[in-house]
């Protein structure tokens, strides 16, 4: 009979190798030096990714060939812009696994995305007593719209510590779901100690206790596969800039229920 058992490791596909050499070549600002005449090494992609030549080409062809109003115009260069902003809202709803394009929203950074959030469905959602649920690890972006909302509102906001490894204490966040807060929102990926959360169980665990959920994933999209159906969480917010992208972030409403629940309470301006 046949050997059916699972194979050994050295039997197994290996990934192919990265090439590091082939990765800098795509990005021409690698080709250059510093001041004491050594290859430019980069390390701050947390804050601002290099754009790889693709994308320079393509914004210089936007500048060139086409540069236009989007939406606007009736003219062909201004449909071949609107064309292109539509699709690369369609592109970015492939990459997150959104339910559907219309659930992109563009926005100038991330930040903004969460003010969005705060001061269009928490101005007309949270009131007074009402809880806010964060983390000890999260990003100021992801903190002062909600202080400024519950100072406002008169809101409480609650936080969930963390260990000395840098990881949610589990415990803490479960007993802050008993308070029912309106809204937990959380990170995805720390900018700082690089925890990588369980996004779907809190979210989950959020959603059985009545709340909505946002998630802060600026530093998630550029490093991790990140499905946002199967998260399932309210709100997704991440950064194009730290994914070799010119400056420009989007927010998503995501999960079919979750989207039609949180369009249900949106005001219609939004």
């Amino acid at each position: 009979m046949a050997d059916t058992a699972t194979p050994t490791a050295r039997t197994r596909t290996q990934p192919a190798r990265i090439d590091p050499r082939r990765i800098r070549a795509d990005f021409p600002i690698l080709t250059t030096v510093n001041r004491f005449g050594k290859p430019l090494v980069y390390l701050d992609s947390a804050a601002t990714s290099l754009k790889p030549q693709a994308v320079i080409d393509a914004v210089n062809a936007y500048n060139g060939e086409y540069s236009s109003n989007i939406h606007r115009g009736i003219y062909e260069i201004a449909e071949r812009a609107t064309a292109a902003y539509e699709a690369a809202r369609v592109s970015i709803a492939r990459l997150i696994n959104a339910p559907d394009a219309a659930e992109i929203v563009f926005v100038r950074n991330a930040t903004e995305a969460i003010n969005l959030v705060a001061y269009s469905w928490g101005r007309r959602n949270i009131g007074r007593g009402d809880t806010i649920v964060l983390t000890e690890m999260e990003h100021h972006a992801n903190l002062v719209p909600w202080q400024i909302l519950v100072q406002e509102k008169d809101g409480d906001l609650e936080f969930v510590p963390i260990t000395d490894d840098g990881i949610l204490r589990l415990e803490v966040y479960e007993a802050l779901l008993h308070l029912h807060p309106k809204l937990v929102a959380f990170t995805h990926v720390s900018n700082m100690l690089g925890t990588i959360n369980p996004v779907r169980e809190l979210t989950e665990m959020a959603h059985a206790a009545g709340a909505l959920v946002l998630i802060d994933g600026a530093q998630a999209v550029p490093h991790l596969p990140v499905d946002v159906q199967a998260i399932g969480a309210d709100f997704y917010v991440f950064s194009a800039t730290r994914c070799w992208r010119p400056p420009a972030r989007v927010r998503c409403g995501v999960g079919a229920s979750c989207s039609r629940r949180c369009r249900r309470s949106w005001p219609a301006a939004t």
